[in-house]
Parts: C-alpha cells; structure tokens; sequence
C-alpha cells in the first residue's frame, strides 16, 4: 500500500511541569486515507503508550478528539493526514482550557458557559414536507452543535464565563431562542450582559472551524439584531 513519511510534532505535558511548551518528533508512515486520530493510535500502540488524547465515535459526531492541527482546531478523526499537504504535522491542545496531559484539556470550563436550562432537540429542517409516523406531530433532531470546543479555542476573546460567555454558549442561546420565542425577554437580558454580545471581537473564527457547520458568528449576529430592536 502506497505511503508516504511524515513528522508528527507532538504537544507533550503532564500536571506540574513548568517552563516553555515541550514537543516530541515521530516519524511515521500514513496512508492516503489515514487520519490524524489513525496517526494518534499508531503512535500510541506502536511507539508511546504513554500518549494522551481523547477519543469516541471515530466519525465526527462526539467532538471529543478535537485539537490544534498545524495550528487550526481540527476534529483528527475525520482531518486526513495526505489532505493536509505538509511532511510536518503539529499537534496541539485546544487553547484557553487547563490542561490535564499532552491533547487533553480540561473541558469544565467549556460547559460552565453553556446556559442552564438549554434544549438539545430540535424540528428538523430536513423532513418538514415528510408524512410523519403514527403518534409523531413532527420529525426532530439533535442540535448540530457537538460540544468539540473548537470555536472557544479558536476565539480572541478571553473565556471565562466572567469574561465572556463565549461562542457555543451564545450560539446555543440564540438557537433556544428560535425554538422557544416565550423565553426571549430572559435569554436577551444574558446575550446582552456585560459578558454577553459585546465582548464579541467579530473576529469570525469561531465559524471557520466549527466542523459542523453551527457558524456561532452568525447567531451572535442575530443575537445583536435582537437586542436592537428589542432596544
């Protein structure tokens, strides 16, 4: 099977180390069609079994396997290696989390900016004009959003719910909006707190590498809009 031989540039760190960031060089054999994650397992089974990222689904629904890849937020699971025509792959934690060891990062702060009481279902958009089953009104879905975090690591703005809500909790924010108009009053008072709305920098690189297409630039746009008439 035809080949070709990268170099993996690895983040390394364990709790309690201290000093400049610390990389680890592999080189290794990938196939057309290998993946960044298929990357990961190799060298982990083949070279260092004390590598630590995270993993699930294997097919881009879980988000738990996103990274930085040569510096942009990735899911590695679905990133082929070849795609990325470069010999030198640098792999990186998200940014702006704690981190617990090598690519995995501490996603509390994450959920912490997710509004309470938020809803993970909704009508689907691809089956309105469907005949639906007996006892169903309507044909539902999960919400595109996959939790990856790829849009916090990617934002200027510093994260901390005291700073700024963030990209995946304003974006939720404006989709239960759209489901539910009877909570508007009380989730636009949240979009347009101090850690709201206006903390935004429309540096719109929370749309570019979110891999499923939520573009939370785009609801913040809508959140604004909001505000304004509301205003």
């Amino acid at each position: 099977m035809e080949s070709r031989r990268i170099q993996f540039k690895l983040f390394r760190y364990r709790p309690g180390e201290e000093g400049p960031p610390r990389f680890q060089v592999f080189d290794l054999d990938v196939g057309p069609r290998d993946t960044v994650l298929d990357a990961l397992e190799m060298l982990r089974t083949r070279n260092d079994p004390s590598l630590l990222y995270r993993h699930s689904c294997h097919h881009s629904s879980c988000g738990t396997c996103a990274c930085r890849v040569n510096g942009t937020e990735r899911l590695a699971c679905v990133t082929v290696v070849w795609d990325l025509e470069t010999e030198e792959v640098v792999l990186e934690p998200l940014a702006g989390f704690p981190r617990l060891g090598d690519l995995v990062v501490d996603m509390r702060p994450f959920y912490e900016q997710i509004p309470p009481g938020m809803t993970y279902l909704r009508e689907s958009e691809w089956n309105r004009e469907a005949s639906t089953a007996h006892g169903l009104t309507r044909y539902e879905r999960f919400e595109s959003c996959i939790e990856c975090g790829s849009c916090e690591s990617a934002c200027p703005v510093p994260r901390t719910p005291e700073e700024f809500i963030g990209p995946a909790g304003l974006a939720a924010t404006s989709r239960e909006i759209e489901k539910d108009s009877s909570q508007m009053t009380g989730l636009l008072d949240v979009a347009g707190s101090e850690n709201g709305v206006g903390r935004c920098r429309r540096a719109l690189l929370c749309s570019r590498v979110c891999p499923t297409e939520v573009y939370p630039a785009g609801h913040i746009d809508k959140l604004r809009k909001r505000l304004k008439n509301e205003g």
